[in-house]
């Protein structure tokens, strides 16, 4: 028998069995902090979510996606706080970091809205393409951003561009000036800039302009 062939497959049955067995085990906190620390960057777009019977903590179904590779579909079993299972339904865009030896072993996070992203939002601004957005729907992420200057919104939109040949459907969470929420109603519309056509990674909303 060749020896690589039968490595293949018994890394892809083990994949399968891991992925849609009935059991997904779940990691140890210090796994968990070595991961966090080691793994490889990605994103994950969770595609369904259920809670464990007999252990705490919830199992989610994710698509992930890593920098030169395909995007491939796997499980995650883990402990999450109520603030983060808010911002991560199904359809929700999460960060995730993977072992390198096994890409079935991940764990999922939300990132928190840092100066960073803020930054990484202005650059979208300042240097990405630009579209027309449509609201298609909002919700809050957590109760935790009430009363802030910008409280941070989920928006699902539907965005068409001059130079793409069809619309693109999109979800996005970031902060919201309060005076802007007259424009998060179904239906309207807002100028936003993005660098391509992705579930909205590189998407940023344009307030000032949007607002005039």
């Amino acid at each position: 028998m060749n020896m690589t062939a039968a490595h293949s497959g018994w890394r892809e049955r083990g994949r399968l069995a891991r992925t849609f067995g009935l059991g997904a085990a779940a990691m140890s906190a210090a796994a968990r902090r070595e991961l966090l620390i080691l793994g490889i960057e990605g994103s994950a777009t969770i595609s369904e979510r259920w809670q464990r019977r007999s252990e705490p903590g919830y199992v989610f179904r994710v698509w992930v996606r890593l920098d030169g590779k395909p995007p491939y579909e796997t499980r995650a079993c883990q402990q999450v706080s109520d603030a983060d299972l808010a911002r991560m339904r199904p359809g929700e865009n999460v960060r995730c970091r993977v072992d390198p030896r096994d890409e079935d072993r991940l764990v999922l996070y939300v990132p928190a809205f840092s100066e960073a992203a803020r930054c990484g939002l202005e650059k979208i601004l300042a240097d990405g393409r630009r579209a027309d957005a449509k609201v298609l729907s909002t919700a809050p992420v957590s109760a935790e951003h009430e009363g802030l200057d910008a409280p941070l919104v989920r928006l699902d939109l539907e965005l068409t561009a001059w130079d793409e040949p069809t619309p693109w459907h999109t979800r996005v969470t970031q902060p919201v000036p309060l005076t802007a929420m007259a424009l998060l109603d179904r239906g309207r519309r807002l100028e936003v800039a993005f660098f391509t056509v992705d579930q909205g990674e590189s998407v940023a909303i344009d307030w000032q302009a949007s607002l005039t």
